[in-house]
């Protein structure tokens, strides 16, 4: 993406979408994705050769199934492909780098078995820079987030992570924590990275109180 924030007048409105429960792309993540289905190899293909861009979005089961497949929250995030290799057997290994929430005005027609939206990006224009500074609690987030990690038995690279800045080290540990797709939406729809830390912070806290209780969630 470069050093230089992208405009919002260079963005596209129409784009394919990759509907994706528990994957979660936020503004500046970095979201690997093994592509192997033959609609998505084809909507990597046209994105590759349009832009380089498409949204990702989770299934919404609360909302009934269309014609296109299952029903979408309306709030997405829309990445470019910044990496991109072809593995022996066909399959595409990309980075998809977050750029900007948007919000699903209306789904158009299929195009080669892929899904695609036109998208509202204004109301997300401050995704397109970086915060200069925010309110993040990081001593009680990261105290949260090793109690998390030793109850689900996952290894870190403590220093990496003590080392990142407040707007990586709240959208990395998003997208690489279990929770629930719930959840991770509602991180995704939080406001502003102070608002993304504070739910962030209650998730963790919340997993270590069932815990605590002898109720194991789901991941």
């Amino acid at each position: 993406m470069g050093s230089t924030p992208p405009k919002l007048q260079g963005l596209p409105e129409v784009f394919p979408v990759f509907p994706l429960g528990g994957a979660l792309l936020l503004p500046r993540g970095r979201l690997p994705l093994n592509i192997f289905e033959p609609r998505y190899l084809a909507m990597t293909e046209d994105a590759l050769a349009n832009g380089r861009m498409f949204g990702m979005i989770q299934p919404d089961t609360n909302q009934p199934r269309g014609a296109t497949g299952p029903g979408l929250y309306r709030i997405g995030c829309l990445g470019r492909l910044s990496s991109f290799s072809e593995s022996d057997d066909g399959r595409y290994l990309i980075t998809l780098t977050g750029v900007i929430r948007f919000a699903v005005a209306e789904e158009l027609g299929v195009v080669r078995g892929y899904r695609r939206v036109r998208a509202e990006l204004a109301d997300f224009a401050a995704d397109l820079v970086p915060p200069s500074a925010a309110m993040v609690n990081r001593e009680a987030l990261l105290a949260a987030l090793r109690s998390y990690f030793q109850r689900r038995g996952f290894e870190a690279n403590w220093d990496a992570i003590t080392q990142m800045d407040d707007d990586m080290l709240v959208t990395t540990i998003c997208m690489v924590c279990p929770f629930e797709t719930a959840e991770k939406q509602a991180l995704l729809e939080a406001p502003g990275l102070a608002g993304r830390a504070e739910a962030l912070l209650a998730l963790l806290m919340m997993d270590s109180h069932d815990t605590q209780n002898g109720r194991k969630r789901a991941s």
